[in-house]
């Protein structure tokens, strides 16, 4: 399509020991585009968005053959820094997974961790700023210091997001963000991710495919492992390549 490209994934072959998890994936995923990637339980889509920022890496056993790239520099290359890797392409998991700390605390974590400020006034408007962009600001900003357990389901999902972009990432990988919440709260965090894609590329695993329609720009659809189908969301909905993705969005399985 000859606009620029923000990670190349090519013939990406994905084991957990001796299963083969994905078969041959190629994508090319575009900056401050949201990606959505959708299919059945199983399917492979997680393994996927993981092994861009290497999280299978903690899965004994787990290997990729093939390339990931990101911004044309191999994510699998021996000289790459993986904890820089995972600052840059941070992840959002499908249950909201906050630390047992305040909000505060939550979002200062990995500022803290990374060295990223030198005084607490700048650790304090990153927090805001953070907070902020996530769309949480107005709701914890007179509870900063209590415990982020305190807060709703689709309160603590949304500080995980300002906890991933406090350490300024370029890739935000969504792994179900909105699977664990009420109509309200996945709302909010669907207008999010509309926001967050004027400044971070966003790949977001679903298996809601109306959600996928309304978030996202590019859309894959896999089955069995396999990259059966990708392109602009609204053709691969309205007029699907391939008749298993056609199968697939009308319900006739999945």
């Amino acid at each position: 399509m000859g606009s620029p490209v923000k990670i190349t994934v090519s013939g990406a072959n994905f084991f957990y020991g001796s299963n083969q998890a994905l078969h041959d994936v190629s994508m090319e995923i575009r900056p401050q585009f949201v990606t959505a990637l959708i299919g059945p339980s199983g399917c492979g889509k997680s393994t996927f968005l993981r092994s861009l920022n290497r999280m299978n890496d903690l899965i004994p056993g787990a290997r990729l053959e093939g390339k990931v790239e990101l911004d044309g520099e191999n994510v699998y290359s021996d000289s790459m820094d993986v904890i820089h890797l995972r600052r840059r392409v941070g992840m959002i998991f499908q249950k909201s997974n906050p630390f047992p700390m305040s909000s505060y605390d939550n979002v200062a974590y990995g500022v803290r961790v990374n060295g990223l400020t030198k005084k607490r006034i700048e650790l304090d408007e990153v927090v805001e700023k953070t907070l902020r962009a996530a769309a949480l600001w107005d709701e914890v900003k007179d509870r900063l210091h209590r415990s982020a357990m305190s807060l709703s389901g689709g309160q603590q999902q949304r500080l995980c997001i300002a906890r991933a972009l406090a350490v300024e990432p370029e890739v935000l990988l969504m792994d179900e963000p909105a699977s664990a919440l009420d109509p309200i709260s996945t709302a909010k965090i669907e207008e999010l991710i509309y926001d967050l894609k004027r400044t971070y590329t966003i790949i977001i695993v679903t298996h809601n495919m109306q959600q996928a329609a309304r978030v996202s720009d590019e859309t894959g659809f896999f089955l069995s492992g396999r990259l059966v189908e990708f392109n602009e969301t609204k053709k691969l909905f309205t007029a699907p390549r391939n008749r298993e993705t056609e199968d697939y969005i009308t319900g006739r399985f999945g």
